[in-house]
């Protein structure tokens, strides 16, 4: 598994991320959106961690720098 996110990238998903959490601790969204939104930031949270998004390899994308 190659690294295909740069750090900008990272940065912004990790504070999508904590901000959805966020969100759906405090607010009250209604359940399907609290889901959807929950599953997002997991998502984004996971991704950023391990600097590797399976769906920039599907599209041929890579926001770090080449090697």
């Amino acid at each position: 598994m190659k690294v295909n996110m740069g750090k900008m990238d990272r940065i912004v998903r990790l504070i999508l991320g904590f901000v959805g959490l966020l969100a759906v601790i405090l607010g009250d969204l209604g359940n399907p959106w609290q889901l959807i939104i929950l599953v997002l930031s997991v998502v984004f949270i996971a991704t950023s961690s391990i600097s590797f998004c399976p769906l920039y390899t599907l599209f041929g994308l890579r926001t770090n720098k080449k090697d």
